[in-house]
C-alpha cells in the first residue's frame, strides 16, 4: 500500500498567509514550484501517494492567517495522510545567513528522524549547509496534524545564493526532500 505524503507548500498567492519576499522573489512561488516537482518524483516511484495543499498556483486557502494553517491541517488530517512536509523559505535581516533547517514538534520521534533525512538529502543536493532539527512545538502545522510533520526551511529567500539556487533550480530542492523521504521509508 502507497505511503500518503501531504505536502503543504506553505504560504497563499497573496494575503492572508503570503510568504516572505526577498531578492526578487516571493516564497509562495517558489515553494509551490518546488513543491509541484516533489510530487511528480514521489508520485512516479509508485509507492507514494500525494496531496497538495496548493495543487494550482491560484489555489488560496483560508481568509485570515488561521483559517489558511486550519485548511491545510484539516485536508492533511481528513485525507489520512501518513506523513505532513511543509515546505518554506527562510528570511533573515543578515544576508549571509544560508542553509536549510526543519522543525518538528519534538525532538527524537518519527517527525524527528524524517526531518533530519529530508536535511541530509537537501545538504546532499544543494550543497547549502544543514542548520539541524529544531523543537518547534508552537508551529500550528505541528501541533494540530494528527501524522509526523516537519516545516522544511529549504533556503534563504533573504541570500542572494539560495535565492538563486531555489528560483533556478527548483528541482535540486524537489530531488532533496525526495532523496530524504526514500531514505526514512526505504522505499525508492
Amino acid at each position: 500500500m502507497a505511503i500518503k505524503i501531504y505536502i503543504d507548500q506553505g504560504h497563499n498567492p497573496v494575503n492572508p498567509n503570503a510568504g516572505a519576499e526577498g531578492n526578487g522573489l516571493r516564497e509562495q512561488n517558489i515553494v509551490y514550484r518546488i513543491g509541484q516537482d516533489l510530487a511528480t518524483l514521489l508520485r512516479a516511484s509508485g509507492n507514494y501517494e500525494v496531496r497538495l495543499s496548493r495543487p494550482t498556483p491560484e489555489t488560496q486557502l483560508g481568509t485570515s492567517n488561521a483559517t489558511s494553517l486550519r485548511a491545510r491541517v484539516e485536508d492533511a488530517n481528513s485525507w489520512g495522510a501518513d506523513y505532513f512536509i511543509s515546505l518554506h523559505n527562510n528570511a533573515s535581516e543578515l544576508s549571509a545567513a544560508t542553509g536549510s533547517e526543519a522543525f518538528v514538534f519534538s525532538r527524537g520521534g518519527v517527525a524527528d528522524a524524517l526531518a533530519t533525512d529530508i536535511l541530509a538529502g537537501l545538504a546532499a543536493e544543494t550543497g547549502l549547509p544543514n542548520r539541524g532539527v529544531f523543537a518547534r512545538p508552537s508551529l500550528y502545522v505541528l501541533k494540530r496534524t494528527n501524522m509526523p510533520a516537519t516545516l522544511v526551511e529549504l533556503g534563504f529567500i533573504t541570500n542572494a545564493r539560495d535565492a538563486r539556487l531555489m528560483s533556478e533550480q527548483p528541482e535540486l530542492f524537489a530531488r532533496g526532500v525526495y532523496e530524504g523521504i526514500v531514505s526514512y521509508t526505504g522505499l525508492a
